[in-house]
């Protein structure tokens, strides 16, 4: 439902923006900003309660639900015990995927993958994620979108409006990162 709402409004703005002299000026909408919160309101409650029916079939995914909407399980935790802080350098390994279980990118692919927790231009999910991995721990990630690719998606493969599961592995922590 909120895809469709989502492209009905997309088709009004392309629409509305078009030139044609012959036709009456189109009036722009009176969009109150708690109109726009009580989408994006209505957006997030369909998007949680899709989450929840995902996992309700999946009883063996134990997740941990975070104020943000983040849902996380560790399901291979290693025996270290240093912990992903702000500032460092990880590097991961990563499967992203979607509900229906579209895969859309992994590392097998494109390669480990490394960035700065808090401090690189990535879905603040992972970063989030980040701080509750130790290195070696494997774990699922669940991000809504507004933790992940949002309004528009990732322009390729990963749908507007769309929650994304990432299957990380934490491979290495760089401390120093942050010091530098």
């Amino acid at each position: 439902m909120k895809r469709l709402v989502f492209l009905g409004i997309i088709i009004v703005s392309v629409v509305g923006c078009t030139d044609h002299p012959d036709q009456l000026p189109v009036q722009q909408p009176n969009w109150t900003q708690e109109e726009s919160i009580n989408m994006n309101s209505t957006f997030a409650a369909e998007e949680d309660a899709e989450i929840e029916d995902f996992l309700s079939h999946r009883p063996d995914w134990k997740m941990t639900k975070t104020g943000t909407g983040l849902r996380y399980f560790v399901y291979n935790r290693s025996e270290h015990s240093d912990t992903a802080r702000v500032g460092d350098l990880v590097t991961v390994d990563f499967e992203i995927s979607l509900l229906d279980g579209t895969i859309c990118y992994t590392s097998q692919d494109k390669g480990p993958e490394s960035f700065i927790v808090e401090k690189t231009d990535i879905e603040s999910g992972l970063h989030e994620g980040m701080k509750y991995l130790c290195t070696g721990d494997k774990a699922l990630f669940i991000l809504p979108s507004h933790m992940a690719h949002g309004l528009i998606g990732d322009t390729e493969k990963i749908p507007p409006l769309t929650p994304a599961i990432y299957d990380i592995q934490l491979l290495k922590i760089d401390h120093a990162a942050h010091k530098q």
